[in-house]
């Protein structure tokens, strides 16, 4: 079944297997996607900039330029969502791809159906836009951090907190659901719309890196507290 109109995007395909990304290309065109590639990691970072794709499909392993490399040169620049794609299982390959700015990581080989359904939930998150004016309830305050979902933007003693969209919405789920638990698989169907398969640590990766961002202590949390064979807890007040 195609996509529809709100879930349509441009995809960029960075892989150097030729085959592979000849057949991602052919199977996401099926379903109502625009599809281009570069096999060639040198080149990359100039074409998700000057083309500016909805989404970018980034292989970790690429010639030129490895992927995470290109990920942490474009991430400030680039306002779409990057899924990179490892070859390898490796708990380390996960951990730099989303300390780089990645919003999502698929390992390979991958099922294109479930790549399709890591793009589709991609793309509706990024098609989310800022409002004009906020609505009542979408500006909350903890003490110094002010998260406004209208904006999509957090401040902590009035200066802006660099996040990406992922952590932005991993923070505001958290927050705007302060004072309760929110448990791995209630994130993951909120923010990915996939089931926590339990092992996958991209949530508790995100949430060690928002800590420092807000003002909380990595080692002895305040604001988000992980709550022991639960999940997280946004703590309401302090």
């Amino acid at each position: 079944m195609a996509l529809d109109s709100t879930e349509s995007g441009r995809i960029l395909i960075v892989e150097d297997d030729e085959r592979l990304a000849t057949l991602t290309r052919e199977y996401l065109e099926n379903n109502g996607l625009q599809v281009t590639i570069e096999g060639d990691g040198g080149k990359a970072v100039e074409r998700i900039l000057s083309e500016r794709p909805d989404l970018v499909v980034l292989d970790l392993m690429l010639p030129g330029e490895d992927g995470v490399s290109i990920c942490r040169r474009v991430r400030s620049h680039y306002q779409g969502q990057i899924l990179m794609l490892t070859a390898r299982t490796d708990d380390l390959d996960e951990v730099l791809g989303l300390e780089m700015g990645a919003d999502d990581y698929v390992a390979k080989p991958v099922r294109p159906r479930v790549l399709l359904a890591r793009i589709r939930a991609l793309l509706r998150r990024g098609s989310v836009q800022p409002k004009e004016s906020p609505d009542a309830g979408s500006s909350l305050r903890f003490g110094a951090l002010v998260v406004d979902n209208a904006m999509r933007e957090a401040w902590l003693d009035n200066q802006c907190i660099d996040l990406t969209s992922a952590e932005f919405d991993l923070l505001w789920l958290l927050c705007s659901n302060a004072g309760r638990v929110l448990s791995r698989e209630e994130i993951f169907a909120q923010l990915r719309g996939i089931e926590y398969d339990g092992q996958d640590r991209s949530i508790d990766v995100r949430v060690s890196r928002i800590r420092p961002k807000i003002g909380d202590d990595p080692m002895h949390p305040r604001l988000i507290k992980t709550v022991r064979s639960k999940g997280y807890l946004f703590v309401k007040s302090m």
